[in-house]
C-alpha cells in the first residue's frame, strides 16, 4: 500500500482507538487521560505493535493540543478574576508552590539527574490538573459549595506560576546564557503585566476582532489568533503555551464563552493526540525501574496537596469536611505535568527516565485524584461517626 494510506488508515484506528479509551473512561468514572497514555505506551516505542508514518502530524497535531489546552484555560479566567484570586490566595499559593515542588526536584536531584531535571520535575508535581479538577467538581456537583472558590483560587495561582516558569524552563532547557534567561523571563513577565493591563482596560475590543455571528468565520480568528499569538510567544523564548494562555485571558465576556463552547471539541481531539504522543514516545519497559518511585512521590504529593487545600480553606473559616474536600480536589495532576515533561525530553537535556517517571506519575495521580474526591465525603462520615460512638 501507498505510505499515505497506511498513515490514513493508521490515524483512522488511532481515533477510533481514543473513542472507545474516552467511552470506558466515562463508564469507570474517571478522566481518560491516563487510559490516553495507556494507549499511546501500548502502540509506541517498545510497544505491542508500534506505529509508523504518521509522526509529523501526530507531532503538529500534539502542539495544537498543547495551544488548545492552555487557550481554553484562559478563557475561562478574566484579568479581574485572575488579580482578585492571586490578592485572595497568593499564600495559599506559595505553601503549594513550595509543598508540592519539593518532592519532585528532591527525586530527580536523589537520582542523580541533575539541577535541569529537579527544575523541570519540580514543575511535574506541582501543578495541579485544572481540567480534571473542573471537570471532578462539576460531576459531583460541587461548584456551588463554600469550598470551591479556594480551590479555584489556588488553581488560578498555579496557572499564573505556570506563566513564569515555563519560559525559565524552556531556557534553561534551551542552554542559554544566564543573561539570555533574565531575558527570556523578563520577556515573559512584561507580556504577562501587558497582557493583563490590556485585558483590563480594552478586553472588550480584543474580543470585538475576534468575535463574529458566523460560527465558521469566528473558528477561523480564533484558531489562527491563538497559533499566531503562540508562534510569536515561541519565537521569543516565553513558550507557546504560555502565549495561547494570555491570549485566552484577554478574550472575555459573551465571546469567551462562546469561544469555549466552540473549541472544546476541537480541545479534545487534539489534547488526546498529544497524551497518546507522549505514551508513544515513552518505552513502557522504562516504567517498570521508576514505579516504585512514582509510587512513593503519588504519597507524598497526595498529602502534600490534601494540606494546601485544607489549611487554604481554613483560613476561610470553612468545616473540616469542607477543607478535606479542597485537599482531595487539587490531588489530581495532569495535562501540565505531562506539557512540562515532554519538554525536557524533546529537549534532551534530561535523563530518558524522566519521561517513564512523570508518565507513572501522571498515571496514579489522573486515577487518584477524582477517586478520593468522590469518596472523601463517605470516608468522612464513616470516621465521624466512629468518633461520636467512640
Amino acid at each position: 500500500m501507498h505510505e499515505t494510506t497506511i498513515a490514513i488508515i493508521q490515524l483512522g484506528a488511532v481515533f477510533f482507538g481514543l473513542g472507545l479509551l474516552g467511552r470506558v473512561a466515562w463508564k469507570m468514572g474517571i478522566s481518560p487521560i491516563p487510559l490516553y497514555l495507556i494507549g499511546g505506551l501500548c502502540f509506541g516505542v517498545g510497544g505491542f505493535v508500534p506505529l509508523t508514518g504518521i509522526d509529523e502530524f501526530t507531532h503538529l497535531a500534539s502542539e495544537i493540543g498543547v495551544v488548545l489546552l492552555l487557550l481554553l484555560l484562559g478563557l475561562e479566567y478574566s484579568a479581574s478574576e485572575l488579580t482578585t484570586g492571586l490578592k485572595r490566595s497568593w499564600m495559599a499559593g506559595v505553601l503549594d508552590l513550595v509543598l508540592n515542588s519539593a518532592p519532585g526536584a528532591i527525586a530527580a536531584l536523589l537520582l542523580g539527574w541533575g539541577p535541569v531535571a529537579a527544575l523541570a520535575m519540580a514543575g511535574v508535581t506541582y501543578i495541579s490538573s485544572s481540567g480534571i479538577v473542573a471537570k471532578v467538581l462539576g460531576d459531583l456537583g460541587r461548584l456551588g459549595n463554600r469550598e470551591t472558590p479556594v480551590v479555584l483560587s489556588v488553581l488560578v495561582f498555579e496557572d499564573l506560576a505556570m506563566a513564569v516558569y515555563l519560559p525559565v524552563l524552556t531556557a534553561v532547557l534551551s542552554g542559554v546564557s544566564f543573561l539570555g534567561g533574565l531575558t527570556s523571563v523578563g520577556i515573559s513577565l512584561l507580556a504577562i503585566t501587558v497582557v493583563l493591563v490590556v485585558a483590563l482596560k480594552y478586553g472588550r475590543f480584543i474580543s470585538a476582532i475576534v468575535d463574529s455571528p458566523d460560527h465558521e468565520v469566528f473558528l477561523l480568528k480564533l484558531l489562527g489568533s491563538a497559533l499566531l499569538v503562540a508562534g510569536v510567544a515561541s519565537q521569543l523564548q516565553v513558550s507557546a503555551a504560555v502565549g495561547a494562555f494570555l491570549l485566552g485571558i484577554a478574550i472575555s465576556g459573551s465571546t469567551a464563552e462562546n469561544a469555549t463552547r466552540l473549541l472544546e471539541p476541537l480541545r479534545d481531539l487534539f489534547a488526546a493526540i498529544f497524551f497518546v504522543v507522549f505514551g508513544l514516545n515513552t518505552d513502557p519497559r522504562s516504567i517498570p525501574p521508576v514505579l516504585g518511585i512514582a509510587v512513593a512521590l503519588a504519597a507524598v504529593t497526595t498529602a502534600t496537596k490534601i494540606v494546601t487545600g485544607w489549611w487554604a480553606a481554613r483560613r476561610q473559616g470553612i468545616g473540616k469536611m469542607g477543607r478535606m474536600r479542597a485537599g482531595v480536589a487539587l490531588v489530581a495532576r495532569g495535562e501540565f505535568s505531562i506539557v512540562i515533561a515532554g519538554l525536557a525530553v524533546a529537549s534532551g537535556q534530561v535523563d530518558g527516565d524522566l519521561a517513564a517517571l512523570a508518565t507513572a506519575y501522571v498515571l496514579l495521580m489522573a486515577i487518584l485524584g477524582p477517586i478520593a474526591a468522590k469518596y472523601v465525603e463517605p470516608i468522612g462520615e464513616f470516621f465521624q461517626r466512629r468518633r461520636q460512638m467512640a
